[in-house]
């Protein structure tokens, strides 16, 4: 089971706390208990024999039948992993006389999924860093998940400029793009186009000859209506290609190929995904809760439990012809005009006639035709479309029978890494606001302290919470935060189905085909309250954070809180009448508010009154002619808010104790409003002393920091260096690295920064050299400076221009003098920013920490950090002697040492040894590689010697000392001629025959007559002997005889044969 970032300690990978937030409580007598686990069996469903979930399902609903009673299952920790989705109806609840309760056991975290993790990896393509493992054949997937966070699809972006589009598809006009003739699977590549509300999906039909064609009908219905990808609403679309092998060309990258079954990866550079979590999604929903109308599901909860592990498959046919937060088209409208790519690229009337019949994004967890269902502490994530479904239309739904909810309860729930909304609610077809049966209806809804970070991850255009046409939905105390889209939406239908009609859509032709109601629609009476809503609006410049369309009288909208977020704060939009606006705390936004009463749209009689604001105008047209009320509400100047305002900003969010990592105020200066955390503890210090105002604090592993402070830069004439820094001192060497991961950025300002910084001295700002920070900012990316020149001022920058709507781990690692800047987004595979630079000044030894600075003198915010880690090198390098490989002897000493480390080396050194005395030093300085060779040659005299060698890396580190003995014989043989008529006849100067003794200390090896070659025995006597023509290469006339030792040493000998 390798689905461990999900659960205990690794849930800080996507930041939550390790303990669940809903645990079950001990059966009362009156209640029956049943026990499962991930490896149960059997039926007897006892805690000490639990059952597996299936059986613990069946089992429920054998007691369910049996009579009216309370039900517990009591989940045991670990992964129950489901191949098709848990569908729960009437006879799996509590039905009236009863309840069923789904509980994680006390102190367990079980999760839910529907996905396989992934292992047995093996590389594909070294150079391009690419691996791939096993699937099984035919499961296909839209997302992968990996440690706990949402993989990217293969893609790569295309430029307007390189593209012309037409009904059947896309013409290349660019001819670098002329590689995609030839890309393998082209019917698996998605073209991908952002527009200003909208973020679509159209699959490829084949590409030939420059020529993109599209598959039909989802190009068809991707291409008409509003915000289209050839008339983007406002201004300029951006757009991909995704999901080719061929597009994989960057960090967390992926492609599967169905057919051969194959997953293709690309990891950070040095990770291996045989260590990372890797999860294949094999379903498109988890549950589906919920009954019909005649015998809807009553009384059911779950608590305590993960969701995880889908991935909805619609678009890979159907393209994702989003028309606005999560409805879509798909199929085929026979009215559609054959000329609808420019005549209806922005609106016509048979676009207007399609409106009635968008579908719904399938949710993970369904919920319809239901009461009294309750979700409390669980966690979604690393779910492929929409988390939480609740009273959607029946097209979204696994059972058929959608709407008909009441009394709902969703509390204390956490949504990360999810691909639609966190909670979706509600309908947009006929029957969701004016009910064909009144049991359709859907009504008290409650949606309450509950975080969303990160949803719409996929289909960017969804809201973080949706709520459409509901009566009396509560949606309140919930924090919303890290969306591209809209944070909070409710309504739906622009007025069109309001009492009465809209003029403007009477106008676009809309009731020429579709019904004009002549009675409210079920949109009424819903309160959005308390809410902490930031971080918001990031991709799409049409939206507002809190958003509504259509009449919904009786619906307040209050003490919600808003900051860090782009354009519109409250968004009255089309239709949107007799509601109230009312202490709403609005920061950074611009405008505070719209009121969309442009043309006919009917958005009227609202009244918006005593919300406080510090940027951005109001744009309220024609208020007066539309009643709209805009009076008493405050601007203020920078964070100087009044009290009533602290108060609102104070009780806006989840309560405290439901806070994690994933808050943005899961720190407050003031106790009232929530922890103020502890001191920081040792082995850190607190620097705060260039910041005009900071404040500290440490909860765990979190921490906080605010620093209203100028900014952190030295160039271009600036001398700013003010900041806050929780630190270690002493802490860097040469080999070392700190990093952490930045849960929440809470400052306001675009280049507000808070990282990690390494110098000599953390509390000598504007002095201290060896100076770098890498940083996430809010609008501008992750960047890197440091101080080139040394003088205690950061002076040169590079910059990743990335997604910092998100947790982020940042790091900086020194290896000697160099300093290398990083980013990740699950804290394993990190991408490095621009290059390895010179840390001018560094010390031997640094001090390393966090940081932030507001960039701005006037305000700041807290700044929450975990995961804060120095890493030094304590890891030996390792050393091998290539040569000598024997004790010789040897003429000359030929050392060769190769030395690994994982950081880098520094140097290699072979020094030689008599009877324990040094005679000779060699080494070699090493740049910090990680691999490398030290060669040398040396002379010495003979005799018996020892090399030790060793390595030593950058940190200081050093290899276990190897030992080699060896001798040297620098000394040639000697060659005699014997005497004596038996050995040797001479005749004068040459010989009739002849023999020669051999000798040498260090043993003779061979000898060589004329090139032939006679090995001896290596002895230190050897004899040569009756040497004539004609015998061992001999010859008449002149001969050369060469004697070897076995050190290599030669004498040679010349003599003539007669």
């Amino acid at each position: 089971m390798t689905i461990g970032s999900l659960r205990g300690a690794a849930l800080t990978v996507i930041g939550v706390l390790a303990t669940s937030l809903a645990v079950a409580s001990p059966a009362s007598a009156s209640t029956n208990t049943i026990y499962a686990s991930p490896d149960g069996s059997g039926d007897a469903c006892s805690s000490a024999q639990p059952c597996a979930l299936p059986t613990a399902k069946d089992t429920v609903r054998n007691l369910v039948a049996a009579s009216g009673t309370d039900i517990t299952v009591e989940l045991a920790d670990g992964v129950y992993r489901v191949g098709d989705p848990l569908e729960f109806r009437a006879e799996d609840a509590g039905g009236t006389d009863g309840s069923v309760r789904w509980a994680a056991a006390a102190g367990a975290h079980p999760i839910i999924s529907g996905a396989q993790p992934v292992t047995n990896w093996r590389v594909h393509d070294a150079d391009a860093g690419i691996w791939v493992a096993d699937t099984p054949q035919g499961v296909d997937t839209r997302q992968l998940y990996v440690n706990g966070v949402f993989a990217q699809r293969a893609s790569r972006q295309i430029p307007g400029a390189d593209i012309a589009m037409d009904a059947s598809g896309i013409t290349l006009t660019n001819e670098n793009l002329a590689f995609l003739n030839d890309v393998p699977q082209q019917d698996r590549i998605d073209f991908e186009a952002k527009g200003d509300f909208t973020y679509r999906y159209s699959p490829v039909e084949s590409i030939a000859g420059n020529k993109v064609t599209m598959k039909q009908p989802a190009w068809d219905n991707n291409t008409w209506g509003w915000d289209t990808p050839q008339y983007a609403l406002l201004g300029g679309s951006t757009y991909w290609l995704s999901n080719s092998l061929s597009f994989l060309d960057e960090m967390n990258e992926w492609y599967v190929d169905p057919s051969a079954g194959q997953l293709y990866y690309k990891p950070g550079a040095g990770v291996d995904p045989n260590g990372l979590d890797v999860e294949l999604p094999r379903v498109e929903a988890l549950m589906s809760i919920g009954g019909t109308y005649d015998k809807p599901l009553e009384n059911l909860t779950f608590e305590g439990i993960t969701f995880t592990g889908t991935s909805w498959l619609g678009p890979n046919e159907d393209g994702y012809a989003t028309q606005q937060n999560g409805s879509f088209m798909k199929g085929t409208y026979d009215y559609r005009p054959a000329v609808a790519f420019t005549s209806c690229s922005r609106g016509c009337e048979q676009f207007e006639r399609a409106r009635t019949g968008w579908y719904q994004q399938p949710a993970a967890v369904q919920v319809s035709a239901a009461s009294n269902v309750r979700f409390e502490g669980n966690f979604f994530t690393n779910l492929g479309s929409s988390a939480l479904g609740v009273g959607n239309d029946e097209n979204a739904t696994i059972s058929g029978v959608g709407l008909g909810v009441s009394n709902i309860d969703v509390i204390g729930n956490r949504f990360a890494e999810v691909g639609g909304h966190g909670v979706f609610v509600g309908g947009n077809r006929a029957d969701a606001h004016h009910p064909s049966d009144p049991r359709m209806l859907n009504h008290d809804v409650t949606v309450e302290d509950n975080t969303v970070s990160r949803a719409a991850v996929e289909y960017k255009d969804n809201s973080g919470i949706l709520s459409t046409y509901v009566t009396n939905a509560h949606i309140q105390n919930n924090e919303v935060a890290n969306v591209a889209y809209d944070g909070i939406d409710t309504g739906y239908g622009w007025g069109m189905n309001d009492a009465g009609g809209s003029g403007e859509y009477t106008k676009r032709g809309y009731y020429n085909w579709n019904t004009r109601y002549e009675t409210p629609t079920t949109l009424k009476d819903n309160v959005v309250a308390g809410n902490l809503v930031h971080n918001t609006k990031s991709q799409f410049a049409d939206g507002g954070s809190i958003y509504n369309l259509s009449a919904s009288p009786g619906s307040v909208t209050e003490k919600n809180y808003l900051y860090n977020v782009s354009g519109v704060g409250l968004y009255l939009d089309e239709g949107t009448r007799s509601t109230t606006y009312r202490q709403n705390v609005l920061q950074g936004t611009n405008p505070w508010l719209f009121t969309n009463a442009y043309n006919a749209t009917n958005t009227s009689d609202n009244q918006i009154t005593q919300n406080w604001y510090n940027s951005g105008g109001a744009q309220i047209p024609n208020a007066e002619a539309n009643r709209n009320v805009i009076v008493d509400n405050e601007q203020v100047s920078g964070t100087n808010w009044p009290t009533a305002a602290h108060e609102v900003i104070c009780a806006a969010g989840v309560d405290p104790e439901r806070r994690t990592a994933l808050n943005g105020n899961l720190f407050s200066e003031n106790p009232d409003c929530g922890s103020s955390g502890e001191p920081v503890a040792a082995p850190y210090s607190t620097s705060g002393s260039s910041a005009q105002d900071s404040f500290f604090a440490q909860s765990g592993e979190q921490f906080a920091i605010r620093a209203t402070g100028t900014d952190v830069w030295g160039g271009g004439g600036q001398r700013d260096d003010q900041y806050g820094a929780i630190y270690q001192a002493d802490a860097i060497t040469a080999a070392s690295n700190v990093s952490a991961r930045i849960d929440t950025v809470g400052d306001a300002n675009g280049w507000a920064k808070s990282g990690v910084m390494m110098r000599n001295d953390m509390a000598a700002p504007g002095a201290s050299a060896g100076y770098a920070v890498v940083a996430v900012t809010p609008r501008n990316g992750v960047v890197f400076h440091w101080d080139a020149d040394g003088d205690g001022y950061l002076d040169n920058s590079s910059t990743a221009s990335v997604n910092t709507f998100r947790p982020i781990w940042v790091k900086l690692e020194r290896l000697g003098d160099a300093v290398s800047a990083f980013y990740s987004y699950d804290g394993a595979n990190y991408a490095q920013v621009g290059t390895a630079v010179t840390l001018t000044g560094a010390e031997a030894v640094e001090d390393a920490g966090i940081f932030s600075t507001s960039h701005d003198a006037a305000q700041s915010a807290i700044n929450v950090f975990s995961d804060l880690t120095v890493e030094t090198d304590t890891v030996k390098p390792e050393v091998t002697l290539v040569s000598p490989t024997s004790a010789g002897p040897f003429g000359t000493l030929a050392v060769q040492v190769d030395a690994t480390d994982d950081r880098g080396l520094a140097q290699i050194v072979a020094n030689v040894y008599k009877d324990g005395t040094l005679v000779k030093s060699t080494q070699s300085a090493i740049a910090g590689d990680t691999t490398a060779s030290h060669s040398a040659t040396v002379e010495l005299p003979d005799g018996a010697y020892t090399v030790k060698y060793n390595a030593h890396d950058l940190a200081g580190n050093v290899s276990q000392t190897g030992e080699f003995a060896f001798t040297i014989d620098a000394t040639k043989p000697k060659a005699t001629v014997k005497d004596g008529p038996e050995f040797t006849v001479a005749t004068g100067s040459s010989y009739d025959k002849v023999s020669f003794k051999l000798f040498d200390t260090g043993l003779i090896d061979r000898v060589e007559l004329n090139g032939v070659v006679k090995d001896l025995s290596n002895n230190a006597w050897s004899d040569v002997n009756f040497v004539t023509p004609g015998v061992f290469g001999a010859k008449s006339g002149e001969n050369t005889l060469v004697v070897y030792d076995v050190a290599g040493n030669t004498e040679t000998v010349t003599f003539t044969l007669n």
